[in-house]
């Protein structure tokens, strides 16, 4: 089990560098969390459609198991891998959607375009919140894409039994039994594990 070409990998983390842990804590509670212009979930949405779009299946489980954890449904949270086609979202939310999948794509896809159906749904400060998004998701799917970061247990399970429909699967992510976390750190378990 688990992928032996990444040694030590927990060693390479960000939250190793505590002065950058704290700053990107509060960059991650701004844009995230804190109320904003924007819901929780299409803030949610919008970082897991970024997730699929970049490729990091680590993002794309804790994207979709945070939706869960703040009550999504679980056919509304599949139908992101395919949201062009999903009476899922409005014409909005798709809006948002494209924008998260063409911004995250390398190379960046989006145009003008983009901004004109964006402006017909949202003000100029959604769109900022969404760009917010899309930049801290590509944070995050760079640096745990990159040293193949173990997901956690909870995400894990949640996304074998929602997302494999989807093609989902876990690939590099998964872990030595002693690499292995067993809590999604937004989880509200009492013994949770913050990384």
């Amino acid at each position: 089990m688990g992928n032996q070409g990444y040694q030590e990998r927990q060693n390479l983390e960000f939250f190793a560098w505590p002065e950058l842990k704290e700053t990107f804590l509060k960059l991650v509670d701004q844009v995230m969390v804190a109320p904003n212009h924007l819901s929780r979930q299409l803030r949610a949405e919008i970082f897991t459609m970024a997730s699929v779009a970049s490729g990091c299946r680590h993002c794309q489980a804790h994207g979709a198991y945070s939706l869960h954890l703040i009550g999504a449904d679980p056919d509304r949270i599949r139908a992101i891998w395919t949201f062009e086609d999903s009476a899922e979202f409005s014409e909005a939310e798709k809006s948002a959607l494209r924008l998260a999948r063409d911004a995250a794509s390398v190379p960046n896809r989006v145009e003008p375009g983009h901004f004109v159906d964006l402006r017909a749904h949202w003000s100029d400060r959604q769109i900022v919140e969404m760009l917010a998004v899309i930049s801290l998701s590509g944070w995050f799917n760079r640096w745990n894409d990159s040293i193949a970061t173990v997901t956690d247990q909870e995400s894990v399970d949640f996304a074998k039994e929602q997302l494999q429909a989807v093609g989902w699967e876990l690939g590099k992510h998964e872990g030595e039994a002693r690499e292995q976390r067993k809590r999604h750190p937004r989880s509200t378990d009492e013994d949770k594990v913050v990384y």
